[in-house]
This record gives C-alpha cells, sequence and structure tokens, in this order.
C-alpha cells in the first residue's frame, strides 16, 4: 500500500507541475493568438502569472485547512478535479479576463496537491524513510515541468491545455480508493484539527512558517522569472543563434531540478541532516545565478547548460517540502504543509513586481540581479533560523 500511495502521489504532482507550468510554455503563443501585441507580452504575462499565484496563496489555506478537518485523501480528489477542469478550459479563452480568471482557478485548485500528497506520505512511513518517499514524489513530480515544455514543442498551445486538463482527469480515477494515513485516523475526533487560531496566535509557529516560506524565495526567483522569462534574458545577453524560448529553458530547468530534488533527497538521508544540504544548494545555486546572468555573448548551448545547472541546485524543493511537514503537529500538518509550498510558489509577486521596479531604471539583467541578491541572502538567514528535523518523529500536536 505504501508503494501505491507513492506512485499515485507522484503522479498527481507531475500532473500539478504540468498544469501549472504549461501557461510558461505557452505563454508568448497563446497571449499572441488572443490579441496581445508583441510589447504588451511581458506585462501581460506577469498579470497573468500573478493571477495564478494569487490563487495557489487562496486555495492553500481552502485546502489545508480541509486536508486537516476532512482528509488528506479527500483533498487530493478535490484539488485535482478543479484545475483539471480549469486547465481545460484555458484552451477556449478568447481574451485576457478569460484567460486572468481561469489561471485564478487553476491556481485554486493546484495549490491543494503538493502539500496533501507530502502529508500522505509523511505520515503513511516510518521516520528514518520518509525523506526517500518525499524526494521520490517531489524528484518526479516535477517531471511535469519537462513534459509541459516537450508538448509545447509539438502541439498548438490550446491543446496543450486539453491534454494537461485531461490527463489530470484520468488520474483522478486513479485514486478513488487511496486511504487516509493511521496517523489522522487517530486524531479523527480533535477538535483542533486544521485550526488556524493554533497557528496565528503562536510566534514560534508563524515563524517557522516564514522561515520555510523564506527558505524556498531563490526557487521561484529561478523557476518563475529567470525562466519564465528566458527569451527577454536571452535577447538582453545577446546569446548567440535562434532566439532562445521559454519552452527550452523549462525543458532543461525542470529536468535539473528532478535530479537535483534526488540528489538532494539522497545526500541528506546520507548525513542526516536537512539543513546543511539546504544550505549548500542555496549557495551553489547562487553561483549559478551569477553565471547565467553573466552570459553575455554565450551560445544557446551554454545558456541552456545554465538554465540545467540553475535547475538541479534548485532540487532542495524536496527538503523543503518535507521539512515543512517535519515542524509541525499531525492536527495542523496539511494545513503548513500546503500553505508553505504554494505561499514560495506565489513569492514570485513581490519578485516579479521588484523585477518589474528595478527594471524602469535599469535593464533586465542589472534588475534581475538586484532581486537575486535580495533572495539569496533572505533564503540563507532563514534557514538558518530552522531546526533540524531528520528523523524527528511524527505523532505530536499542537497544543
Amino acid at each position: 500500500m505504501i508503494s501505491r500511495i507513492i506512485i499515485l502521489s507522484s503522479l498527481g504532482y507531475f500532473v500539478d507541475i504540468l498544469d501549472l507550468f504549461l501557461f510558461s510554455v505557452v505563454r508568448r503563443s497563446s497571449l499572441l493568438a488572443i490579441g496581445v501585441s508583441e510589447n504588451d507580452l511581458l506585462s501581460q504575462g506577469i498579470f497573468l502569472l500573478n493571477m495564478q499565484m494569487a490563487g495557489l496563496i487562496l486555495g492553500s489555506f481552502i485546502w489545508g485547512v480541509l486536508g486537516d478537518k476532512k482528509g488528506r485523501v479527500k483533498v487530493l480528489y478535490g484539488s485535482i478535479l478543479l484545475y483539471s477542469l480549469a486547465t481545460l478550459l484555458n484552451a477556449f479563452v478568447t481574451n485576457t479576463f478569460q484567460y486572468a480568471f481561469l489561471r485564478f482557478i487553476a491556481g485554486v485548485g493546484l495549490s491543494g496537491e503538493l502539500g496533501a500528497a507530502i502529508t500522505l506520505v509523511s505520515e503513511s512511513m516510518e521516520s528514518k524513510k520518509r525523506g526517500l518517499g518525499t524526494m521520490i514524489v517531489a524528484g518526479f513530480g516535477l517531471l511535469g515541468g519537462m513534459l509541459a515544455a516537450l508538448l509545447s514543442e509539438v502541439f498548438a498551445w490550446n491543446v496543450c491545455y486539453m491534454i494537461g486538463g485531461g490527463i489530470g482527469l484520468g488520474l483522478l480515477l486513479l485514486r478513488v480508493t487511496l486511504p487516509e494515513p493511521e496517523m489522522f485516523k487517530e486524531i479523527a475526533h480533535h477538535e483542533s484539527k486544521g485550526d488556524l487560531r493554533l497557528l496565528l496566535k503562536s510566534h514560534r509557529r508563524i515563524g517557522k512558517l516564514t522561515y520555510l516560506v523564506l527558505m524556498g524565495l531563490p526557487i521561484w526567483f529561478n523557476s518563475g522569472i529567470l525562466m519564465v522569462f528566458a527569451p527577454e534574458f536571452g535577447k538582453a545577453l545577446l546569446i548567440l543563434g535562434e532566439p532562445i524560448t521559454a519552452s527550452k529553458s523549462v525543458l532543461y530547468s525542470y529536468f535539473g531540478v528532478a535530479l537535483g530534488d534526488f540528489v538532494s533527497g539522497g545526500l541528506s538521508q546520507w548525513t542526516k541532516s536537512r539543513k546543511k544540504i539546504v544550505l549548500l544548494f542555496i549557495l551553489l545555486l547562487a553561483g549559478s545565478m551569477f553565471l547565467y546572468l553573466s552570459a553575455h555573448e554565450k551560445t544557446q548551448l551554454y545558456f541552456y547548460s545554465l538554465c540545467f545547472t540553475l535547475g538541479f541546485f534548485a532540487g532542495y524543493w524536496a527538503l523543503l517540502v518535507t521539512m515543512t511537514a517535519e515542524n509541525f503537529g499531525t492536527n495542523l500538518r496539511a494545513t503548513v504543509t500546503t500553505v508553505v509550498p504554494n505561499l514560495v510558489r506565489a513569492s514570485v509577486i513581490p519578485l516579479s513586481f521588484l523585477f518589474e521596479w528595478f527594471n524602469r531604471s535599469m535593464g533586465v539583467i542589472e534588475s534581475a540581479s538586484y532581486v537575486a541578491i535580495i533572495a539569496v541572502l533572505t533564503s540563507l538567514w532563514a534557514t538558518t533560523r530552522l531546526p533540524e528535523t531528520f528523523g524527528v518523529d511524527l505523532k505530536f500536536l499542537e497544543e
């Protein structure tokens, strides 16, 4: 049964990332198809991305609380149904208002997948091995970004959305017999399940949640800005050869992220430490960002190699979601494990606003460099503030 839980959780996160990043790789073609001018592609792209991320923020609280109150598996049913339908309908938009509304709804649905999956896997496995389970879910799931990129190379943008929505609805049928973990069943009648007051009234819990979110800033600066807007960075850097495409950048990056998740998770098991590996990967990610933003007049091969490298060192994502599950009790675990990854994803909103603000007075390279420095330094500080959680017993409640 453990194997089935891991497989279906991994497939769910795979579809989650596929649907989430379809917009990133079809941004230009879809916006041009509905009448957006070339000059407005960047601003409209950021607007739609922010609408999607706003949906993630709202949905994370809804699905997180429901996951603690009603069950982890029920959230997996509801979230995949909502985001699959929204993604499917994206194929038929004719203007930016429709596009923005459906990306918002898709964001609400997408927000429930990862947190419920990681919570379910963490509570179903023994403490010394659960890092391997979450590593598989995060690592395999991120391959969905690669499929999104490949689909965009072969099919029209609206067909990509149809495929993404259809795959999600198909996976829903495979999940109907998943069981709730025994750890959750033991607190079925506990009154404080999913009670946000337990979280909001504790400075210690709010502090841990905040540090976990800040720890992930470089990951989504890379994914949400450096990869999504890779065509603009490639143009500014005068990359030689054919124009850089977002689809290829995401493809190489997410292959790197998936591999990095497996490596970071394996190193964490070997060293018996989450924090040390996270700090190492953040520092190496910072060095890769420097190389990316200084790749002036380099070849396409060099640029796409850096996309892979950036993705690889952003692969401490698996450790971030594992540490989140390990930092909170069973009655709040689904709430926080759903909220944190989505707040990390949604951090692209302030990061993109900051990027745009710098971009008003300087070029895209200089703007991205300042935002990168802020994201990296903040994440390093936040990580040092968190406790080591390798091997902790998850059978505890927040009181």
